[in-house]
């Protein structure tokens, strides 16, 4: 995102599942590509949590990560989920991990043709 000052973002997205809003991310800070801020879990975040801590383990094996397990993880949260940027608009491909009250994501706005 360009002229974004890391430390100098204020703004919130949303992960949502339909219509229900599961939680917010506050973001704070950018390192192009990520954004990171803080999640803030609503009612139904408890349900898919266990999705994003399978995720976030596969991804932080100590060995060499088994991506194709990884993405068929992650597939089970893009499935599902979807990221709404500050407008309101939701983004066509996005990777978010959440660990407690931390959140880190990247997006795009054309979805990826994967072959």
């Amino acid at each position: 995102m360009p002229g974004i000052v890391p430390g100098m973002i204020d703004e919130t997205w949303e992960l949502r599942r339909g219509g229900e809003i599961l939680g917010e991310v506050r973001v704070n800070d950018a390192d192009f590509p990520w954004l990171s801020g803080e999640f803030v879990a609503h009612a139904g975040f408890a349900e898919v949590e266990p999705l994003f801590a399978a995720e976030l383990a596969l991804m932080k094996e100590d060995e060499e990560p088994d991506w194709n397990e990884w993405e068929a993880a992650y597939d089970r949260i893009s499935e599902q989920m979807q990221l709404i940027d500050p407008d309101g608009k939701q983004v066509a491909d996005f990777i978010l991990h959440i660990e407690g009250q931390d959140a880190w994501f990247r997006w795009i706005d054309a979805a990826v043709d994967e072959e």
